[in-house]
C-alpha cells in the first residue's frame, strides 16, 4: 500500500512540475518558453518593437471600465508595463490586484503629439481619480505597450 501513495504521490508531483503555467487562462494563453524583463523592454524598446515576448510579475492594476488591459509590474521599481487587449477579446477582472501573471503579446509604441498627451494624461487622470496638471505635458510622449494575446495569472 506505501508504494501505492508514493506511486500517486510522484505522478502527482510530476504533473505539477510538468504544467508550471497552472492558473486561470485568459485569450489564447502562453507558448512561449522565454521570458523578457520588463525592464530590458523599457530601457531598450526599440530592440523589442514588433516582436512577440513573455513577461512576468505582479498585476499592479486593472482597468476598472471594461477589464481591457492590465499593468504587470517590472522586475525593478517603480516601472510597470501596460498590457492592452481588444475589448471584449479579453476580460481581465478586477481580482487579478496583486496576483502574479505571465503575458504574452507584441510589443508596440505609441507616439502621441504634444495635444493627443494632454488628452491621454487627463484621460488617465480621470480613471485613476487623480488631479492632472496639464502643465506636467511638456512635449510629445512615446508610450511602449504590450498588445495582450494570452495570459495565465496564478
Amino acid at each position: 500500500m506505501k508504494k501505492f501513495f508514493l506511486f500517486v504521490f510522484a505522478l502527482a508531483f510530476i504533473a505539477s512540475t510538468i504544467n508550471a503555467e497552472s492558473g486561470k487562462k485568459y485569450g489564447k494563453g502562453v507558448s512561449l518558453k522565454e521570458k523578457t524583463n520588463v525592464s530590458d523592454i523599457l530601457e531598450n524598446p526599440e530592440e523589442f518593437i514588433g516582436k512577440k515576448v513573455r513577461v512576468e510579475g505582479m498585476v499592479v492594476d486593472v482597468c476598472s471600465k471594461r477589464g481591457c488591459w492590465i499593468e504587470i509590474a517590472s522586475n525593478k521599481e517603480f516601472q510597470k508595463i501596460k498590457v492592452k487587449v481588444n475589448d471584449g477579446e479579453i476580460v481581465f477582472p478586477m481580482e487579478l490586484k496583486g496576483k502574479t501573471a505571465v503575458v504574452e503579446g507584441e510589443v508596440y509604441e505609441i507616439k502621441l503629439s504634444k495635444e493627443d498627451a494632454l488628452k491621454h494624461a487627463e484621460h488617465e487622470a480621470e480613471e485613476y481619480g487623480k488631479k492632472f496638471d496639464p502643465e506636467s505635458i511638456t512635449g510629445p510622449v512615446t508610450l511602449y505597450q504590450i498588445k495582450g494575446l494570452g495570459a495565465v495569472v496564478k
